[in-house]
């Protein structure tokens, strides 16, 4: 017999949640082949076996929290002989029958009931909703289940209102229909290191806006060129992550951490991004951003972001970024408090684009594409000088490209 353990995953993660069974008891299984897929605080990732044999026992549910260390599965690997070869054909297979038929007497057998083919999101979804996948129809060809089919089944199925009496009568009336929806691991994390931040770190916001009118400008005439050469569109995070890069060269303590009672300045720079995702907010980092030029950026972020939307982030995505960039604008934010990224010391809050008036000189106003911008730093290590002075320097590369370019 052989136990399936929770391995070490990263220094900074000791626990997850059992997000789905791929393996199930009387299934065999290879080593080096994924039973489980463990949900933990940043990514998804599977567990694998180190033996061979057959599932006699899962130790857990879905839904459960393991520890690293902890066995959640058992391997019987004396019934690995009872079991075909993968290369076995079935023409193989058939030699092995005996050359006369002999009379068995037949008896009831309970088949197991096959496991619908669905993606982690639509099994999550199926989850929550208490949703019994096997009568879930897909629309996928292949017979897939996707985060759709559960959706759609849900709707239909779903009561027209839902009334919870309430544990709690002071929180909301009697019978008004409510929707009780259990955080997700990634969700409670997320929501715990909010809070924790807010209370380790003095955080402290300042504002400056941005005339982007050059930047706009100097798109708008590079952007066709641009992709032909590159393969990839210019936006303006290549543009706000360069001039951040030299903003940090000159005021550094915003590149550093807090360790104790000592200030770890780091002479890297490791930008982290933050990406929206129907799991939550996720900040994977660009690597050497001071290394790169405009279009090594801008794909590194595509890559990033298709990688997160998908869920197909590793750990080593995520880890390590020295400073954070979060664009609100997307959404159409036009002036936010960036949250710290702890253990880091600043984060940079881009906003919408909006044309404002703005005036030119003592006579002239004209109206300019302005964007408000926000840096939230730990006043611990940061004085108020350095960090205006840090968005100053941010404004000033931004509203002249060509200094940008040179600073790079």
């Amino acid at each position: 017999m052989a136990e399936i353990k929770v391995p070490e995953l990263a220094e900074s993660i000791t626990e997850g949640t059992i997000f789905q069974w791929l393996k199930q008891p009387g299934d065999f299984i290879h080593k080096g082949e994924p039973i489980a897929e463990l949900e933990t605080d940043k990514v998804n990732v599977e567990l694998v076996s180190e033996d061979s044999g057959v599932i006699t026992k899962l130790l857990f549910n879905e839904g459960d929290t393991v520890r690293v260390g902890d066995t959640i599965a058992i391997v019987s690997e004396e019934a690995e002989a009872n079991v075909p070869q993968a290369e076995e054909t079935p023409k193989q297979l058939e030699k092995k029958k005996p050359s006369q038929p002999i009379a068995v007497k037949e008896e009831p057998v309970a088949r197991p009931t096959q496991r619908p083919i669905a993606s982690p999101s639509a099994r999550k979804l199926a989850r929550e909703k208490g949703i019994d996948l096997s009568k879930v129809t897909p629309f996928d060809p292949l017979g897939r289940i996707r985060k759709q089919d559960v959706e759609a089944y849900s709707n239909q199925s779903a009561p027209i209102a839902e009334t919870v009496k309430p544990t709690t009568p002071d929180l909301f009336e009697p019978e008004k229909p409510v929707e009780r929806i259990k955080m997700s691991r990634r969700r409670q994390t997320i929501a715990k290191r909010l809070v924790e931040v807010q209370h380790t770190a003095a955080m402290l916001t300042t504002f400056n806006e941005i005339d982007m009118t050059a930047i706009i400008d100097l798109r708008n005439r590079r952007k066709d060129a641009f992709y032909q050469e590159h393969d990839v569109r210019l936006g303006f995070m290549s543009f706000f992550t360069k001039a951040v890069v030299a903003a940090l060269k000159k005021y550094p303590l915003l590149n550093a951490e807090i360790q104790g009672d000592e200030i770890i300045v780091k002479k890297y720079y490791d930008i982290g991004v933050a990406v929206s995702t129907e799991e939550g907010l996720v900040v994977p980092v660009v690597r050497d951003a001071d290394k790169k030029n405009f279009a090594e950026i801008e794909r590194e972020i595509l890559h990033l972001a298709t990688k997160a939307r998908e869920n197909k982030l590793s750990l080593k995505d995520l880890q390590g970024g020295t400073f954070t960039i979060t664009n609100g604008g997307v959404f159409g934010s036009l002036l936010s408090t960036p949250i710290l990224n702890g253990p880091q010391v600043g984060i940079l809050g881009m906003h919408k684009i909006q044309l404002r008036p703005v005036a030119i000189d003592e006579v002239r106003m004209e109206n300019r594409p302005m964007m408000y911008v926000a840096l939230s730093y730990d006043h611990r290590i940061i004085d108020g000088k350095e960090a205006v002075g840090f968005l100053v320097k941010v404004k000033e590369l931004l509203e002249d490209p060509e200094q940008l370019l040179l600073e790079s």
